[in-house]
């Protein structure tokens, strides 16, 4: 059974960390590239961060550029993304997906999602 598994959400106060984790099962990520997106309420889900399969190349959006970092474990079969200085604004429910194209903005072009974890940045 192909499935993805985020994990590592939670509620922190802002300028606090959180690791999520995204572990994949019924099909390895060594030829996927894996995007973590977000969705807050009454807003469309809008991509964070991606992490390609063929050569590591990772990317972030201008919101998280210095604050979050994407990494995989090919042993694990499992990609993290540490996100650190959070601010009220990342509160979001967070998704990862799998893509066998690549990093795509498209969130029609990635083949499977998890079922996410929510994220909430409050004092």
């Amino acid at each position: 059974q192909v499935q993805l598994v985020e994990s590592g959400g939670g509620l922190v106060q802002p300028g606090g960390s959180l690791r999520l984790s995204c572990a994949a099962s019924g099909f390895t990520l060594d030829y996927y590239a894996i995007g973590w997106f977000r969705q807050a309420p009454g807003k469309e889900r809008e991509g964070v961060s991606c992490i390609s399969s063929s050569d590591g190349s990772t990317y972030y959006a201008d919101s998280v550029k210095g604050r979050f970092t994407i990494s995989g474990d090919n042993a694990k079969n499992t990609v993290y993304l540490q996100m650190n200085s959070l601010k009220p604004g990342d509160t979001a429910v967070y998704y990862c997906a799998a893509s066998r194209v690549g990093c795509l903005s498209n969130l029609n072009k990635y083949d499977y999602w998890g079922q996410g974890t929510q994220v909430t940045v409050s004092s």
